[in-house]
């Protein structure tokens, strides 16, 4: 069986990572909001040459 340093240590680990990837989530969220990200991008033109 696990002891209970262990334990503590995995459950360390995972809130480590778990406030990682809120903190990470939440500054893209409030990119997106404040207008600094899009996800519409300009549009791009596009030049076909067809060939007989």
């Amino acid at each position: 069986m696990a002891d209970r340093r262990g334990l503590k240590l995995v459950g360390f680990i995972f809130a480590t990572v778990t406030l990682a990837v809120m903190l990470a989530t939440g500054m893209v969220v409030k990119g997106y909001a404040d207008g600094a990200w899009s996800l519409d991008s300009d549009p791009i033109t596009v030049q076909s040459v067809r060939l007989r």
